[in-house]
């Protein structure tokens, strides 16, 4: 099956079980997570503080902002029921909520702001259009808050990209296989990741939605200048 970006949270339900367990394998996988949830710079644990945690999958990434922000409250949201379903068999403290629901659709599923943080892990790739999102985001964001874009991205770099698709052929596909008898998720994710923005295009796609103050670190090991934190801050 050749996914497209609209199927990708139907896909998702049909994969949420063995999910964590495939990334479990992946290393530096939630350390890279709560790196980029360190890079959001929310102080003081993040007392007072409203997060929002779109895209959240299985609750990574979710684990990740309450690990840098314990106080906060945190609304985290993903368009998969699987997925969610699968973050809600976890045990969560009161303050962390979760809406089931697309990027596209916050508004409709009660989502509104102001946040003083947003972190979208692996979410902009998996988007039909982008732009829209991205300018809704910014939008629920109080003046000067911070949005971080934990994500894939190699068109920037050759030996980047030669080692994604490496690495995807070789252990990503063939391991998807296995725990899921259908590797169509994983080839997607192969795909998604070699046609989306390098990073300084996301980048400039950031600040033409809005945002300022944008730049971008990577990661440590083996995803290297494939994986990358990109910051922003909502106009002041």
């Amino acid at each position: 099956m050749n996914l497209q970006p609209q199927d990708v949270p139907d896909a998702f339900d049909a994969g949420a079980e063995d999910y964590d367990g495939l990334v479990g394998a992946n290393p530096g996988y939630h350390e890279h997570l709560r790196i980029s949830a360190e890079r959001m710079q929310l102080p003081d644990k993040g007392r007072g503080l409203r997060l929002l945690d779109i895209g959240c999958g299985t609750g990574a990434s979710t684990a990740a902002l309450l690990e840098v922000a314990p106080h906060a409250e945190i609304v985290a949201a993903d368009g998969s029921a699987g997925m969610l379903a699968q973050a809600q068999a976890k045990t969560w403290p009161e303050s962390v909520r979760f809406v089931h629901s697309r990027a596209e659709d916050l508004a409709a599923a009660g989502v509104t702001g102001p946040f003083d943080g947003i972190l979208a892990a692996y979410l902009v790739r998996n988007l039909a259009d982008p732009d829209p999102v991205l300018r809704s985001l910014c939008a629920l964001l109080r003046p000067g808050g911070v949005f971080a874009a934990h994500e894939y991205s190699v068109r920037d770099s050759r030996a980047a990209t030669a080692v994604w698709n490496a690495v995807s052929w070789a252990i990503i596909i063939p391991a998807g296989r296995l725990r899921s008898g259908d590797a169509g998720l994983y080839r997607y994710l192969r795909r998604s990741v070699n046609n989306f923005d390098g990073a300084e295009a996301f980048l400039d796609r950031l600040q033409r939605n809005g945002f300022t103050d944008v730049h971008s670190l990577t990661v440590p090991g083996w995803q290297r200048n494939i994986v990358h934190t990109f910051l922003a801050r909502a106009p002041q």
